[in-house]
């Protein structure tokens, strides 16, 4: 493994995300002295809060999996999850609704997932799940430690037993047929690839190794923190500081001042310079390229990007009797909703969406009596002919009728408070074409060919977060923490 050369005693990370966050207990942890410089005035980054007129939203992600990666962070300065957060198992996992007026609910429990299956569906179906998830454990198995939980310098560092594994479990087709060889109802075929949107690209075009997403959520489990999802960048920043490490909030790096190939301090806004031996850049991988770094590299610039997305926080009168926490709601349309969002470039003609409801398990986040949700619709980026000063408020309105039509009635009227996000709030958030799910996990920008988390030209610039390895979503920034951490002190396991 490639490491950090000279000097590396005192190590400043620039932003206080999730990436940041994890590399800062494992820093600390190896006996470094770390300096987390932040713009905000709390940490979380993209995992970010908004306290609007007694409401509490979380601004970023809503789905919590794999928590033994959460406790692997305080682990590295010998402390205990539950002693700094309570996360709470939720049941269901998600209630999926369809067009035709069914629904499903998950379970993360493979009898329990089986017997739901078996009533709404049929039992060859819940057979055929039996030995879906038998394959994505499998996938789990053989891609974790070898492909996802490592720094990966050159395609060679693949050629492991467990890649001929994958091979022969057929890890390398197309997702969506791969899928379809266990599940043959499309309704089972949705709730189980729709998680390929995470990863930026369509369950026919995606590998089939990405079916992991699915077996770390709706297999392994989803959780909530009690306080919302920012409770978790607020605990691990607490037992870092506990550990010693320095936060400057309210901070803003302008630039890595660097000579020789070597980065020597960060500059920051109101003109300090913060001296270190090392960097850890945390903001989207392009930015902190071009605004921090000052170049940017031919195959970054050549990056394609994830789908965006609306979301709607909403503080609201009105509750429904009908939710889970988690409710996708599926169009009839699959197929075509993907084409329209990563090909043709335009909004979704037929929507899913996803609505999440906080107060479901922490009636907390929000004044007594009221509720809180969370909606997300898929958009193109901002690569696509849209102006959003113009579509933003018209597809606000679009977004509620579409709730309404979907069973959410009167939801529109009941709107206390809200806020929302386009992809162009996302671009002035710092994220490459507005695109909050980074760049796109396509073959050619997965894994050894993804961005690499060491700064070409710098010999002691790192990075973390979902443009580099490993990629997108909470467990994979987590671990992209300990990448780069890694890459500065060696193994910390």
């Amino acid at each position: 493994m490639k490491k950090v050369t000279g000097p590396t005693d005192h190590v400043v990370i620039v932003g206080a995300g999730l990436g940041g966050l994890s590399a800062a207990l494992r820093l600390a942890g190896a006996g470094r002295k770390v300096t987390v410089v932040e713009r905000e005035s709390v940490p979380g980054g993209r995992n970010g809060l908004l306290n609007k007129e007694g409401y509490a939203f979380d601004t970023g992600p809503t789905v919590l999996t794999m928590p033994d990666l959460i406790q692997d962070c305080f682990s590295c300065v010998g402390e205990d999850m539950k002693d700094w957060l309570e996360l709470l198992p939720l049941k269901p996992l998600y209630r999926a609704f369809y067009h035709d007026g069914s629904s499903l609910d998950v379970h993360a429990e493979t009898g329990r997932m089986q017997e739901e299956i078996r009533t709404v569906i049929g039992a060859d179906e819940a057979a055929g799940y039996g030995r879906y998830v038998d394959f994505v454990t499998k996938l789990y198995k053989y891609e974790m430690n070898d492909f996802i939980d490592r720094n990966i310098d050159s395609p060679l560092n693949l050629l492991t037993p467990n890649l001929a594994r994958l091979i022969a479990l057929g890890g390398f087709k197309r997702l969506a047929p791969k899928v379809s060889e266990f599940l043959k109802d499309p309704r089972t075929q949705k709730v189980y690839s729709f998680q390929a949107m995470y990863a930026g690209v369509s369950p026919q075009q995606a590998l089939a190794i990405y079916a992991v997403i699915a077996y770390m959520d709706s297999v392994n489990g989803v959780f909530f923190p009690k306080g919302g999802m920012h409770a978790v960048p607020r605990a691990l920043a607490a037992a870092a500081q506990k550990h010693g490490v320095e936060f400057k909030y309210n901070t803003t790096v302008t630039s890595v001042e660097h000579s020789n190939g070597r980065a020597r301090a960060v500059i920051t806004e109101d003109g300090q310079r913060i001296e270190c031996d090392a960097v850890i850049l945390n903001p989207d991988l392009p930015i902190a390229y071009k605004e921090l770094l000052g170049k940017e590299p031919r195959q970054v610039k050549r990056l394609n990007y994830s789908p965006s997305c609306a979301t709607l926080l909403i503080g609201s009168s009105k509750s429904y009797d009908h939710l889970a926490h988690h409710n996708i709601h599926f169009g009839e349309s699959w197929d075509g909703v993907f084409d329209e969002l990563i090909n043709k470039k335009i909004l979704m003609t037929d929507p899913s969406l996803l609505v999440t409801v906080p107060t479901y398990d922490d009636k907390d986040l929000a004044p007594a009596g009221k509720s809180s949700y969370y909606v997300l619709f898929p958009t193109p980026n901002l690569t696509a002919d849209i102006d959003w000063k113009v579509q933003g408020p018209k597809y606000r309105d679009q977004m509620i009728k579409t709730m309404e039509e979907r069973g959410y009635t009167g939801f529109g009227d009941s709107i206390e408070v809200e806020h929302m996000t386009t992809p162009l709030d996302w671009q002035a958030q710092g994220m490459e074409a507005g695109a909050p799910f980074a760049a796109a996990h396509t073959f050619f920008q997965t894994g050894p060919f993804r961005s690499k988390n060491m700064a070409q030209g710098f010999e002691n610039v790192v990075f973390a977060g979902s443009g580099t390895q490993p990629g997108v979503g909470v467990p994979m920034v987590l671990i992209s923490g300990r990448l780069a951490a890694e890459r500065i002190v060696g193994a910390i396991r």
